[in-house]
């Protein structure tokens, strides 16, 4: 029965490590907003609203925050560099992962909104967080 144990301890070791690793993730997409798959370098103002683009690499997203603007279009894209991670936004009904990493919305009010993994990815994950700050 030890044995059993230690070895199903092992397993789910072994699934946590290795998650952020596997790029074959199967997904099921969200359903909340219009989506594309033009990648996109920076957070920047779009020709038809903002654009921003969070690069997500093992634990950890590029920026602490991201700042766009209340009433604009905003497109945010899910750039996963190392790993293998998603982006909830709960107050915008906004969950990106592999199979849709883009959404585009416009932010109906000002505030701070946590930006968290939504993808187990390994003993970092509880702490992959940023924040998406509407002025």
């Amino acid at each position: 029965m030890k044995k059993l144990t230690i070895l199903m301890m092992g397993l789910a070791v072994l699934i946590a490590i290795t998650a952020c690793g596997n790029k074959d993730s199967k997904t099921t997409p969200a359903a909340t907003t219009q989506t594309t798959t033009t990648p996109a370098a920076t957070t920047k103002a779009a020709a038809g609203g903002q654009e921003v683009v969070l690069k997500a690499t093992n634990f950890q997203f590029d920026k602490t925050e991201y700042r766009i603007k209340k009433g604009e279009s905003v497109t945010i894209t899910l750039d996963n560099s190392q790993g293998i991670h998603g982006a909830s936004i709960k107050e915008f009904n906004i969950n990106l992962n592999n199979g849709n990493k883009t959404a585009t919305f416009t932010p109906d009010k000002t505030g701070s909104f946590p930006i968290t993994c939504s993808i187990m990815c390994g003993s970092g994950h509880a702490n992959m967080k940023t924040t998406l700050i509407v002025e």
